[in-house]
Order: structure tokens, then sequence, then C-alpha cells
């Protein structure tokens, strides 16, 4: 089981206000503020922000991949929104996945720094847009 995650980002004042708006459509806010780091989440921090002093931005090979839970299609395309708006880079757009073994719908972005974040949520049937 997963208690937190932490991602590394090179410049803490451009990243918080980033992660404050794309959080905020799953219900997660700033939570913890300490000099290197942020701490955010919905109880306790789930997401922790770290600086990490001269870090270039990472390669879309890097293998950094955080993966959030949304509880409807409405707050998967919310947090599309809010990250376009806050200077992310769409690596796919909302969209439902029809897989062998399971559907879901998700989407992927880029943040400031190159690490690949995805909000899906695993609709019924009836439910699923697309």
């Amino acid at each position: 089981m997963i208690d937190h995650v932490s991602l590394a980002v090179s410049n803490l004042e451009r990243a918080v206000p980033f992660y404050e708006q794309v959080f905020a459509p799953l219900g997660m806010a700033r939570l913890v503020t300490r000099p290197a780091m942020v701490g955010f989440g919905k109880t306790y921090p789930e997401v922790w922000i770290n600086l990490r002093g001269g870090m270039k931005p990472l390669s879309p090979d890097s293998g950094v991949h955080l993966c959030l839970r949304a509880k409807t299609t409405e707050e998967v395309d919310a947090f599309h929104v809010a990250a376009m708006a806050a200077g992310a880079v769409s690596e796919s757009a909302p969209s439902l996945r029809p897989h062998e073994r399971v559907r879901y719908y998700a989407t992927f972005v880029a943040d400031l720094d190159g690490n690949r974040i995805e909000v899906v949520t695993f609709p019924k049937a009836e439910d699923a847009a697309g």
C-alpha cells in the first residue's frame, strides 16, 4: 500500500500555484508547507513536491509517472482543463479507453518540469462519456 509519493520540481514558487490549480478539481489542497517541500492531499499529504536545486527538466522517457484516481469523468475533464490553464502539456486529452481487461476514462499531462500525471476513473458503462 502506498502512503504518499514525491515529485521533484526545479522551482517551488512556480510549482506550488500549478499544483494548487490542477489538484483542486480532485479535492486536493495544500496541507503542509516546508522550506523545500509542499504536501498536497485531501486529509493528509498524499503528494509532496520537493525542490531539487539545479534540476533540469525531465525527458519524456524519464519514467516519472503519477496516476491519481478521480471519482467521475467530470473530475477527469476538470483536471485536464485546470492543467492546461496552468501551463501543463497535454499528452492525451480525456477519453474513454476500452481495453481487454478494463475500461477506464483518463487524461495524461506533463507538469512544468516534465513529470507525467495521469488522472483516471473507472465509469460504469451507463456513466461513461464516449
